[in-house]
């Protein structure tokens, strides 16, 4: 069986050069890892500050979309307080264009069904009053009464 050596152990063939070179082999890779080591912990450094970062800027969107559903309540209210004739269900959305959007559709149906009531309410309107006298149909008449009509009308 051949000798087995361990790590710490060289080879008894090796030369001083050899080692040396060894030597300088594994001093530039120790000052390599340590460069490595150090990049990792300034990334990891990154890295946190990042993470801050954006929980920072979570906390502020979460803020403004709070302000946005607030105002866009208000402008809700404002909405349906100038225009009493629409009906507060037809208007939804989340956002001032989710409202306006859906304000201009109310508006839209507001109007249609106010076009169609006063239609059928000129075609059911009816004359205040007795309707206007023509005159009469003497055509139709006798000669007699013909004679009396004109008595009467002229008289």
């Amino acid at each position: 069986m051949a000798e087995e050596t361990k790590p710490e152990q060289l080879p008894s063939t090796g030369t001083v050069d050899d080692i040396t070179v060894l030597r300088q082999t594994l001093s530039e890779r120790e000052n390599s890892l340590k460069q490595l080591e150090t990049e990792i912990e300034n990334a990891n450094a990154k890295l946190k500050t990042h993470v801050t970062e954006l929980a920072g800027r979570d906390k502020e969107v979460s803020d403004l979309r709070g302000k946005l559903g607030g105002a866009a309540a208000k402008y809700r209210q404002i909405i349906l307080s100038g225009s009493p004739d629409v009906p507060e269900e037809l208007i939804k959305g989340e956002t001032v264009e989710e409202i306006e959007a859906s304000f201009k559709q109310a508006r839209q149906v507001v109007e249609k069904v106010r076009r169609g009531l006063e239609g059928k309410q000129q075609l059911e309107r009816v004359p205040a009053g007795a309707p206007p006298r023509s005159p009469l149909d003497v055509s139709a008449m006798s000669p007699q009464e013909k004679i009396g009509y004109a008595l009467i009308k002229g008289g």
